[in-house]
């Protein structure tokens, strides 16, 4: 009874972005964007409890599919917030968001152009303030187990090829972004087959860029 309870409440939450909800990071009433959302499973809770929800994905029917489940939560939820689109070209307004979702979707970026595309996306619509919660396949604790086949990809002990970031290039990026880290760096390696990295950044406000 209490799983099937915490199901209810949380869907199929990844577990990292669980971790920052029970650490209080996030206020009903926030924006939350979700990038590669497919069905929703990382949003059942967030439509439950007053935040405001979109997604972008590149699968109609998983569009469909998560549509369908906000209007179950939410009557009257606008099917609208939920759109086709890539990372890199999506269509809102710069410093929109309270929180951005990128949960395993940058690593399939095809080289560091579009990698770099899509993370200059996500920043951008996000508010001074708010924060990009991402996770994503990395080479942390598994550098001598994968094989570079070009362009910045590689091959992973699982038989799949995906855009690898490592420790270096996370904490560039932040300092580039002019980001904080929200936390340290934490990464998952996955019986020796990959690493899945979370890394979590808050926008500096213009008042601590000016202080």
């Amino acid at each position: 009874m209490m799983t099937s309870s915490v199901q209810a409440q949380f869907g199929d939450i990844d577990i990292y972005l669980f971790d920052q909800i029970l650490k209080g990071r996030f206020h009903k009433g926030q924006r939350i964007l979700d990038l590669g959302c497919g069905s929703g499973r990382n949003l059942v809770y967030f439509l439950q409890n007053g935040y405001e929800v979109y997604g972008i994905d590149q699968d109609p029917e998983a569009i469909e599919r998560v549509r369908e489940m906000a209007l179950k939560i939410q009557p009257g939820f606008d099917p609208e917030r939920f759109t086709l689109s890539a990372i890199e070209t999506m269509a809102f307004e710069e410093e929109t968001f309270d929180l951005v979702i990128a949960n395993a979707v940058l690593h399939f970026a095809v080289d560091a152009s579009q990698f770099e595309a899509m993370l200059q996306s996500a920043w951008q619509v996000l508010k001074p303030g708010g924060q990009l919660f991402a996770r994503l396949a990395s080479n942390i604790g598994i550098a001598d187990r994968i094989q570079h086949v070009g362009n910045g990809m590689f091959q992973l002990p699982d038989g799949t090829e995906r855009y690898l970031v490592d420790l270096r290039m996370i904490l560039n990026y932040t300092r580039d972004l002019d980001a904080e880290l929200v936390e340290p760096v934490k990464t998952t390696i996955v019986q020796n087959l990959r690493s899945m990295t979370t890394w979590v950044m808050r926008k500096k406000t213009g008042e601590e860029e000016e202080g």
